[in-house]
């Protein structure tokens, strides 16, 4: 049981990071035989260490059995060669033998940053390269995939092979960041890096699930990419800062954001004794960071607004900062949610009154965070009003957690035990 519960954090840990050096030595057109190998070494892995126990070293047990894995792949590959297209070959010497493999750490932090620029190319479907990232930068199974995106395994197989095909056919080249890149085309692609981040670290953050409402690993996974960039010079940017600080300051407050059934605890609710202050210190480092140049991204305003979370005293200079906050995110990126979260930060700062003058204005009739806002704004003024609001977010909340922290809502409103 220690074994495969080792395997397992391994696969998560490890996988990622040896397919990335592979496919970068060998080309992203072999990224399957990349995932190939690294399965083949993890269950190698699995039947020795079972037999066998834990090596000393696990991780560097992984990475000589994969360089030897490659280089049979690379010799079978090469006989296969020699006899089916031989007249292609006497064109076209071979190599003697492949390079070998580096899985130094400044190699595997090189290889996945290239990986997570190539995957955000812009050929590649949006909706494939957060799959691609989970897959293949983050190590997460084809199982959890189409889970975090309620859907089967199936389609998330199609969908993965549909972008693989788009590295080959494209023929998108994992390429150094430092100094191939031009400024602009680099400052395009890293949008997008940031924008799959943040993504994956929100799926985390509110999970779409059925199981649970937070992810720590896809939020821990998200950060650890997101700290990757900070260590290269032009992707140490103001807006990667940004990000950073917003998940610290999310991160900040996991350990109060459920309670010890997984069920979720609103902002309101929280015990301020769980917040992590280390984390908030590191987000406040990273958003002093960011406070350079003359461009203010969503990152920053989100950030802020997260830091203003973590202050503890409930004080009206609080809230009319995060209104502010709010106010300008509304204009440079407008969503439903941010509207919402605008309004709970408009009761808190200006009252009930103006909130539900602004919330009438809203139309988000299918959205259980828009219910469960009106029942927050009603509670303790019209009860009636109230409990409507939360059962019409019972009906349309997507997770079993979710159902039952709303229900235990309602049975302390309408006084049931």
């Amino acid at each position: 049981m220690k074994e495969q519960e080792s395997l397992k954090q391994l696969f998560q840990q490890e996988f990622a990071k040896m397919v990335a050096v592979i496919s970068k030595q060998f080309g992203l057109e072999h990224i399957e035989m990349a995932e190939d190998i690294v399965s083949e070494t993890f269950l190698a892995a699995s039947e020795t260490w079972g037999i066998k126990g834990l090596p000393p070293n696990p991780a560097a047990w992984l990475y000589v059995v994969a360089k030897q894995k490659t280089l049979y792949h690379f010799r079978r590959h090469k006989i296969y060669e020699q006899k089916v297209i031989p007249e292609i070959k006497a064109q076209q010497p071979l190599n003697e033998e492949p390079e070998a493999i580096n899985f130094s750490q400044q190699n595997i932090k090189d290889s996945q940053l290239q990986m997570l620029f190539a995957i955000c190319n812009p050929a590649i479907a949006s909706e494939a390269q957060i799959g691609l990232a989970l897959r293949i930068l983050c190590g997460f199974g084809i199982d959890e995939i189409a889970e975090a995106f309620l859907t089967n395994k199936e389609t998330i197989n199609k969908r993965l092979f549909r972008a693989k095909e788009k590295l080959r056919n494209e023929n998108i080249q994992l390429i150094p960041i430092d100094n191939t890149l031009p400024d602009g085309e680099l400052e395009n692609r890293l949008d997008n890096v940031l924008h799959i981040i943040y993504l994956l670290f929100n799926e985390g953050y509110y999970s779409q699930t059925e199981n649970t409402i937070l992810r720590k690993d896809f939020c821990i996974e998200a950060m650890r990419l997101g700290v990757m960039l900070t260590e290269y010079e032009r992707t140490n940017r103001p807006n990667t800062n940004a990000l950073l600080a917003l998940m610290c300051f999310h991160a900040s407050r996991f350990n109060a954001r459920v309670d010890h059934n997984d069920a979720q605890v609103l902002y309101e609710q929280q015990d301020p004794a769980l917040w992590d202050t280390a984390l908030i210190n590191q987000g406040i480092h990273f958003l002093n960071n960011a406070a350079t140049g003359n461009h203010v991204t969503s990152y920053h305003l989100e950030a802020g607004i997260a830091y203003w979370h973590c202050i503890k005293e409930d004080t009206t200079e609080k809230w009319a900062n995060i209104l502010q906050l709010y106010d300008k995110l509304l204009l440079i990126n407008y969503s439903p949610g941010v509207a919402l979260n605008r309004i709970f930060a408009l009761y808190k700062a200006k009252g009930r009154e103006a909130a539900l003058a602004e919330a009438a204005k809203l139309s988000a009739n299918n959205s259980h965070f828009y219910f469960l806002l009106m029942g927050e704004l009603y509670n303790g003024f019209d009860n009636q009003q109230a409990l409507a609001h939360y059962e019409q977010a019972l009906a349309l909340a997507k997770t079993q957690l979710e159902k039952q922290g709303i229900q235990s809502t309602i049975n302390n409103l309408s006084g049931k035990k």
